[in-house]
């Protein structure tokens, strides 16, 4: 069968299983776009390409799918370096078609060039400049294989103009698919070492004070269930990091929640001394670590991870094992059952009674509001949890808001947390909360965000309106770059340089309104539930709700940056004194 590039690119994707892409045309990719009229795959047009690469992040955090995005060449390929470098520092499966020049133009600066694989190298898993159209299959195949299999991850495939256009002989192609992929050099490890996995079981059942230390590694292998097996089995307290967070349920009583700068005290410090850690898909981020060389002092280290340079990348483990999360704690398992347990786990009652006890006197806790005081951010994030399904799916931006929401939402379901980890990328809320919904219609979809992160990306609710893909935002406006605020009032001697951003302006309710969405403005406690309530009936278009909050609320408890985990503070003042018999 003859096709031209373009036709084959789109024939590829149909056979990868693509149900939807996010793009924004241009001259390059222009004859792509042509086939998509006759393609059973939706195209939602955005209205800046950063928000297509979110979008697509989305819906690939939600659905476990690959996302899809494709935009054309130069200004529009730079524009997608950001969600292409989110999504390889959180391992988001995502495939990126970018157009580009003729190949007869390639070097010469051509109108709208770019070297896009050589400015997306160092972002991307892989990408590929094809310049044959006989190879565009093929390459589609291979791309597909790359960002879902090992450790998942952005892949990009760069399409000159000409090897796509019907008009142009070199577009002609005979079209075929690769059943199989043949990437010499490129063998993902799933399975664990036997060895290695029997030796983590042994420490563990050796082990007093225990924990696992569950990263989005769990997600990423859809591995919740395998992990929740593991915990009761071995009855071993669960902090779950803050790409993990649904990765093992809030209600559980084994869950401590979650560490790092901010996560809560018992997590925190239960990290930090214990005797074991298990470290399942985490990469020792230095938001959970705080000053490495202070780090966990006393624990040995298992460390699980489909990429075996994560292994001795910061801690060096004492059973170090690289392969599929799943797949490991499955064996594992197997493993701790040959060894008699749960009856052969030495006695951790007192680790047990000592973790009961942080959580009973530091819990999470912040001051409610006066009597016609002024709104408090975390009231607004419990409201809004109570008032939601159970396996409402929550995107966040970066900030204060982010924290507060992973703090004070109950997550007892997986891929139900959509953020930005690794990047921290301000503007990632709405269009991952559109790609989301457009993965999961059948899903309540929350993004929360906050008032400088919301005017970054606020335009692709048009997209969400004009699609009628009814996402529902609530923008914490304290008028601030929160965070930035928090640290300049805290280490800067309260020298607020260029932080301010103002109440008023713009003005939110408008704006959403004149973007086609509903909206709100929320500026007492009274106000916050109705509002949530008529927010959560409304279903055929989005929903923006500006819920005006106290600029003087700092996130806590919080590990300043290059500080030990054991210098928590749970307010402004305070460091608890760790009244516990173990440490060097």
């Amino acid at each position: 069968m003859q096709l031209n590039g373009g036709q084959a690119l789109i024939k590829a994707l149909e056979m990868e299983g693509v149900e939807v892409i996010f793009g924004l045309p241009g001259g390059a990719i222009l004859p792509v776009y042509d086939p998509i009229i006759d393609s059973p795959i939706r195209h939602i047009l955005v209205r800046h390409e950063q928000g297509a690469g979110h979008m697509a992040e989305g819906y690939a955090h939600a659905t476990g799918r690959p996302g899809v995005a494709m935009v054309t060449s130069g200004p529009a390929a730079t524009n997608v370096v950001t969600p292409l470098c989110d999504a390889y520092m959180d391992s988001i499966p995502m495939v990126m078609i970018t157009g580009q020049v003729p190949t007869s133009a390639l070097g010469t600066d051509a109108f709208q060039e770019c070297d896009t694989t050589g400015i997306t190298m160092p972002v991307t898993k892989h990408n590929f400049l094809v310049t044959e159209a006989a190879d565009i299959p093929r390459v589609i195949r291979e791309a597909f294989h790359i960002a879902t299999t090992g450790r998942p991850g952005p892949v990009l495939v760069d399409i000159p103009k000409d090897i796509v256009d019907p008009r142009n002989p070199r577009s002609a192609m005979e079209w075929y698919w690769p059943e199989s992929v043949n990437l010499p050099g490129y063998n993902p490890r799933s399975n664990g070492d036997p060895a290695m996995i029997r030796k983590a079981a042994e420490l563990i059942l050796a082990s007093e004070r225990p924990v696992i230390y569950a990263g989005g590694g769990i997600l990423k292998a859809r591995a919740a269930e395998a992990l929740r097996t593991l915990a009761e089995l071995t009855d071993i307290r669960v902090v779950t990091t803050l790409m993990a967070r649904g990765a093992f349920p809030d209600d559980h009583p084994l869950a401590l929640g979650m560490p790092g700068m901010h996560g809560n005290f018992t997590a925190v410090t239960a990290i930090q001394r214990s005797d074991l850690l298990i470290a399942l898909g985490s990469r020792f981020d230095d938001r959970v670590t705080g000053r490495v060389a202070d780090f966990a002092p006393d624990a040995k280290v298992i460390h699980v991870d489909i990429d075996p340079a994560e292994l001795g990348k910061v801690r060096v483990p004492d059973a170090g094992i690289a392969g599929d999360c799943r797949l490991v704690i499955e064996e594992l398992i197997v493993a701790l059952r040959e060894l008699g347990a749960p009856d052969t786990l030495a006695d951790s009652s007192t680790w047990k009674s000592t973790i009961s006890g942080w959580q009973e006197r530091y819990p999470l806790t912040y001051e409610p509001s006066e009597p016609g005081g002024l709104l408090k951010p975390q009231y607004v994030l419990e409201q809004l949890h109570a008032a939601c399904p159970d396996d409402t799916i929550v995107a966040s931006g970066v900030g204060q808001h982010q924290m507060w929401t992973s703090q004070y939402w109950r997550f007892n379901h997986p891929y139900t947390w959509v953020n930005s980890g690794g990047l921290g990328t301000m503007g990632f809320s709405v269009p991952a909360a559109i790609g989301a919904k457009v993965g999961r219609p059948d899903r309540m979809v929350w993004a929360v965000d906050g008032d400088g992160c919301f005017q970054m990306t606020a335009q692709e609710l048009v997209t969400a309106a004009a699609e009628r893909i009814p996402v529902k935002i609530a923008i914490l406006n304290n008028a601030y770059l929160g965070m930035v605020r928090q640290w300049q009032e805290m280490f800067y001697e309260e020298r607020y340089s260029e932080v301010y951003l103002s109440p008023d302006l713009p003005d939110y309710k408008m704006w959403a309104e004149a973007m086609g969405c509903v909206g709100m403005r929320v500026e007492s406690p009274e106000e916050v539930a109705p509002a949530i309530e008529k927010a959560n009936a409304i279903n055929d278009r989005p929903v923006v709700i500006e819920f005006r909050t106290d600029s003087g609320e700092k996130v806590f408890p919080m590990v300043a940056a290059g500080a030990s985990n054991d210098e928590i503070m749970t307010d402004d003042h305070t460091r608890p004194a760790l009244d516990i018999p173990w440490s060097r």
